[in-house]
């Protein structure tokens, strides 16, 4: 294990700046798209077609210009559009990629990589989203010149400024500052909040906001009985406290960290042990970790000072963070895979902590933000003076394989499987030299083929020797899992630092074989004040970047967070963008009332618990989803706050809350996780994935295995989001597939059958049983018009199924009846009200 130790620290600090707002160009474009064509299109275009396909060519070939949008779009000499929003087959820009036309192949010297090909059938299919409009070029030849100055004046680069509670005209509708921010902005816009929420209304949504999970009846009832005035404040303290809000609010930042248990891409072989980062951010949510200690040790926790082993063993376990990406591990050149692998490292920091889409600096200065090339590769001396350990075995497209970082046995972490017994390791030795003495026996008779002119590049020989090789490091990697004793090491993903830091060289056009000027590790240079120091001079500049982003002197940090958690209180954030605080994201539509949350986060400790339950206090928060048309008229998106959103639970509680009213939800939180106990390799994960698929799982949702590009169908239905990105916000769609799947699939009727299985459980008459499944289902009684519809589908079902029949036995009724109080579970389930939050 690498001895921990504390470099000397640079806390650098960033400068008030004036404020002042620019518009945003391309406003037709999302902050989404845009950044994938800065980071996945234009470097590929720049590179690979405008050598011969744009304006300052020294010959144009084809007659076309991939140099702007109209250009792209219009075509060359042959009357075809390059692209085709939508539709890649008519997009010969496409199509000549895939080199499936011996006629058009393109570039003609060496096909792209399968992936950058697939990014180009996305970017088409999104509708080729393209910034680049047709202009008259620089006459002096000159590139956009930077100006820092005028940079640090846009809102996110300036400090939070502490702005006293606006007056207004009905203080006594306001009980917080909270709710003299939004009542302000309502009168101003000549709108008026809507009532209150009823009691089963809001417990049900601070249920499921605080913990994902619908309230108990019992606890519905007592909420509703309690009228003291602390009622509000009890309830959610009740929920904070539990052990189910660090799971629920966990994914929140999982999406943002873009975990998975796979690499993903076209090498997808698991990641065993990432499952340690879900249960570390599950434990720091529950015990109210600081944020800023959060980042801090996700981005050098193996640098931080400890407090024993089990401390420290936790700190490197959260550098995981920086592995938990996907990779090219099928890439053969290994200076563009550490350069593919520490621009994922940058882009994921700067979105997930900033809000800034750093990675776009890579290939040329950022097209928006006051954020130079320098500045990308001045970080990327940073993380490539880092080693990234993520633990993947050599097998055929897996041409970069990782180690993993041991912890030390005292440190208290749990194992990952379970002890093998002494016949078993002895089994898997004599395996593992069974299959390396057959390796090495392909590879002779290999070589003596070719020694004797045999072979002549015979690929099923090539492919013999690479299976037996890929078998033996497989099951090689199964063995190292254990100590000689059979007892399982207790292994992690994480960074380590190297031995000697590196600074890298500026890639021209991010060219790995076009280097520059070599870059002094440091900073980004909006961020600091004129005449700070920005480089790094000692380590590897990871501690020093911890402690620079989680400064109270950083503008971004806390707004973006304080953005987030409102976000997934109110259904709205403040900036719609939350992965996108620079200028091509959109403005916040209350700046003084972020800047408010954000001073309160960093005044509190940097407490996301005290923060949540601030702005759960506030009537803004309290107030129903009441639609009021006068209100509608003026501002239909609700951007003033005049009313609650209705908001669609997400996939997790959807799933989570069907487990909890049908009584077959385990709270018990799993040990590790089902990949880490598959053997290594993709065979291992398309085993997993078949048993996933036919056995459910009973626990909650956090804890199913998150494979990149195979996520589970219960999850995938209702919008999980791409685990290879950074998910600030998820898509919130309500379609036709999300009800067939819960009429339909045998994990929701199976559920729906439980469901009618408690509810015979339930002591009294079959009226009493049907409305505690509206109280287990939608948190209140049924209406006195719901009251008789389900008396009615009652009386009259078991007699619609026996028609026709010649018996009238005591079994076929109870037969009849439970399928009647099955559907009827299905129904509620089903329903919107159940998928929604009022």
């Amino acid at each position: 294990m690498k001895a921990l130790s504390l470099p000397v620290i640079a806390l650098l600090s960033a400068s008030a700046f004036a404020q002042t707002e620019s518009p945003a160009p391309h406003a037709a474009i999302s902050p989404d798209q845009l950044a994938f064509f800065e980071k996945n299109i234009r470097p590929v275009l720049v590179e690979h077609c405008y050598k011969c396909h744009a304006a300052d060519a020294t010959k144009v070939r084809g007659g076309l210009l991939l140099d702007n949008k109209q250009n792209t779009l219009l075509g060359g000499e042959s009357g075809h559009p390059a692209v085709t929003p939508g539709d890649p087959a008519a997009s010969t820009l496409y199509t000549a990629m895939t080199w499936e036309d011996p006629d058009m192949e393109m570039p003609p010297k060496q096909k792209l990589p399968d992936d950058v090909i697939a990014n180009f059938k996305r970017w088409i299919e999104m509708g080729a989203p393209d910034p680049r409009e047709s202009k008259i070029a620089n006459p002096e030849g000159g590139r956009r010149q930077i100006d820092m100055t005028e940079g640090r004046k846009h809102w996110s680069f300036q400090k939070p400024v502490a702005t006293p509670p606006p007056a207004v005209k009905t203080p006594d509708w306001a009980k917080t500052p909270i709710d003299h921010f939004i009542l302000a902005s309502m009168e101003t816009a000549g709108l008026h909040p809507v009532r209150d929420a009823d009691r089963p209304t809001l417990i049900r949504r601070i249920a499921f906001d605080l913990t994902g999970l619908p309230p108990t009846p019992d606890q519905v009832k007592a909420f509703t009985e309690d009228k003291s005035p602390d009622a509000v404040a009890s309830v959610i303290d009740q929920f904070l406290d539990s052990a189910r809000f660090g799971e629920r609010w966990a994914r929140h930042w999982l999406d943002v960290a873009r975990y998975a248990e796979s690499n993903g891409k076209e090498s997808n072989v698991p990641y065993p042990h990432a499952w340690r980062y879900r249960d570390y951010v599950i434990e720091s949510f529950n015990k109210d970790k600081p944020y800023d200690q959060f980042l801090k040790e996700q981005l050098a926790g193996d640098l931080l000072l400890s407090d024993g082993k089990k401390d420290q063993a936790e700190k490197i376990i959260a550098t995981s963070f920086l592995a938990l990406g996907p990779k090219g591990l099928n890439n053969r050149d290994r200076r563009q895979f550490q350069a593919d692998l520490v621009d994922e490292q940058i882009d994921v920091v700067s979105q997930s902590m900033l809000g800034l889409t750093l990675a776009c600096a890579r290939c040329h200065d950022h097209k928006f933000d006051p954020v130079t090339q320098r500045d990308y590769y001045a970080l990327a001396g940073i993380f490539q003076s880092s080693e990234t350990l993520y633990g993947t075995p050599s097998q055929q497209q897996n041409n970069f394989p990782s180690t993993l970082i041991e912890l030390d046995p005292a440190s208290g972490q749990p194992a990952a499987i379970a002890k093998l017994a002494p016949a078993e390791v002895t089994r898997l030795k004599q395996e593992v030299a069974s299959l390396t003495k057959a390796s090495e026996e392909a590879t002779r008779e290999a070589m003596a083929m070719r020694q004797q002119g045999r072979d002549n590049g015979n690929v099923t020989t090539f492919l013999r020797i690479r299976q037996a090789r890929d078998r033996t490091a497989t099951a090689q990697a199964d063995l190292d899992l254990f100590n000689p004793d059979g007892t399982p090491r207790t292994l992690t993903m994480g960074v380590l630092d190297r031995s000697a830091p590196i600074d890298s060289p500026l890639l021209v056009r991010g060219d790995i074989n076009q280097q520059s000027d070599i870059i002094p590790r440091g900073l980004v240079e909006v961020l600091c004040a004129p005449d700070e120091p920005r480089n790094i001079a000692q380590g590897s500049g990871r501690l020093d970047l911890a402690y620079f982003i989680a400064s109270k002197d950083n503008p971004l940090t806390a707004r973006v967070m304080a953005n987030r958690i409102w976000l997934h209180l109110m259904g709205q954030a403040i900036v719609p963008t939350p992965d996108n605080f620079g200028l091509m994201g959109m403005k916040p539509t209350h700046p003084e009332l972020l800047d408010h949350l954000a001073l309160a986060f960093m005044e509190n400790g940097w407490s996301v618990k005290k923060l949540i339950k601030q702005i759960m206090l506030s009537r803004t928060y309290q107030m129903s989803s009441t639609y009021d048309a006068a209100n509608h008229a003026t501002d239909p998106d609700n951007k003033h706050r005049w009313r609650m959103d209705q908001r669609r639970l997400d996939a997790e509680a959807v799933r989570d809350a069907m487990l909890a009213v049908s009584g077959t939800l385990d709270l018990y939180p799993i040990d590790g996780s089902p990949v880490a106990r598959v053997s290594e390799g993709r065979q291992g994960l398309i085993q997993l994935l078949t048993q996933v698929n036919s056995q459910p799982s009973p626990h909650r949702s956090i804890y199913l295995p998150i494979i990149r590009d195979q996520i589970p169908e219960f999850l995938s239905v209702f919008d999980f989001p791409d685990a290879s990105l950074v998910n600030g916000s998820r898509d919130n769609t309500n379609v036709p597939s999300q009800s067939l799947f819960l009429m339909n699939n045998p994990q929701a009727i199976a559920l729906a059958d439980a469901f009618a299985t408690r509810l015979n459980e339930f002591d009294g008459n079959p009226l009493d049983r049907l409305t505690h499944a509206y109280h287990l289902a939608f948190s209140r009684a049924p209406t006195p018009e719901e009251l008789t519809a389900i008396r009615t589908f009652w009386m009259t079902f078991p007699t619609k199924v026996e028609t026709g029949s010649s018996k009238n036995s005591q079994q076929q009724k109870d037969k009849a009846q439970k399928l009647a109080l099955t559907s009827f579970c299905q129904a509620l389930l089903a329903s919107a009200e159940f998928r929604y939050l009022n």
